[in-house]
């Protein structure tokens, strides 16, 4: 009997681990939505306004 409980409690933190990592991925795949999406929107509002085209003299 205690062979089966210890079978129970492997899955149970293996089922823990599966779900860790898939948190762990959607932590990063929302830090770089959130992170990066701004900084490449300010890069298109400011090259849209002609902020990165040589001044002419």
């Amino acid at each position: 009997m205690k062979k089966k409980k210890s079978k129970k409690k492997q899955t149970n933190s293996n089922l823990k681990d599966q779900k860790l990592g898939q948190t762990k991925n959607s932590a990063k795949l929302v830090l770089f939505v959130f992170g990066i999406g701004p900084i490449i929107g300010i890069i298109i509002f400011l090259y849209s306004k002609g902020f990165f085209n040589s001044p002419t003299i």
